[in-house]
């Protein structure tokens, strides 16, 4: 963690070990003055061109594959590309056979080490001034590792790329593509935890820990739904997490 906040400019932000939806998240942008800037976002972005947020579902995933096209992603594309640094994230693993029980998995650098999301922020403005800081998460196809619980996972910014991914002056979307895929397999590992997780008021480190199932991470591949889940108005979108 340290190299990272080192390199973002930002001090050590206390733990939390179960973020959900429209709560606050903690993001990296080039800022105006310093070479990284940390802001606290609310996850769930909402496009400036909304009339009222309380009408518009939260994108709180951006599929990477299309988000320079879509109407809500492509501006924050294009000008507020973000990191979002995490120790790991949760999925549930979606047995074909129906009669099976699903599992949550804590899914995490196997190494221990910090990741970077690659993110996107959008900063909405009502007619009085006040203004809401908002972001989400982008996503891509799961490597064969992850893709056995689930077939979509983050996109993961490594190192050598922040300053890339950061660069929306110099850097366009399609400069950036090449940073859009999978990680190889290995570079995660997947503990199968209770389902605590799956109860916001469960916020303690105690929903990471291991416990035993019938339903392994190599136990074959998860079933790919017919229809995806949206979670807002723009088709595509999958709610991951």
């Amino acid at each position: 963690m340290s190299a990272f906040l080192e390199i973002a400019e930002i001090e050590p932000f206390p733990p939390r070990y179960n973020i959900v939806p429209n709560q606050p998240v903690l993001m990296a942008v080039n800022g105006p003055t310093v070479k990284r800037e940390a802001l606290l976002v609310r996850w769930g972005l909402v496009p400036s061109w909304v009339k009222d947020p309380a009408d518009f579902t939260l994108l709180i995933n951006a599929r990477s594959e299309t988000a320079a096209q879509k109407p809500s992603f492509r501006t924050a594309m294009r000008h507020r590309r973000t990191l979002v640094p995490a120790s790991g994230f949760y999925e549930w693993h979606r047995p074909a056979d129906k009669s099976k029980p699903k599992q949550p998995y804590w899914i995490r650098p196997a190494d221990g080490s910090l990741v970077a999301f690659a993110g996107l922020m959008e900063t909405w403005s009502d007619p009085n001034g006040s203004e809401i800081d908002s972001g989400c998460i982008l996503t891509t196809e799961s490597n064969l590792q992850i893709g056995n619980i689930h077939h979509r996972m983050p996109v993961v910014i490594h190192l050598d790329d922040f300053d890339r991914w950061l660069d929306c002056k110099t850097e366009e979307p399609r400069d950036v593509a090449d940073l859009l895929t999978p990680l190889e397999d290995g570079f995660f590992e997947a503990i199968p935890v209770s389902e605590k997780v799956n109860k916001v008021a469960n916020a303690g480190p105690d929903i990471q820990e291991h416990v035993s199932t019938g339903i392994g991470h190599n136990s074959g591949a998860s079933q790919k739904p017919a229809a995806e889940k949206k979670t807002s108005r723009d088709d595509g979108q999958f709610d991951l997490f």
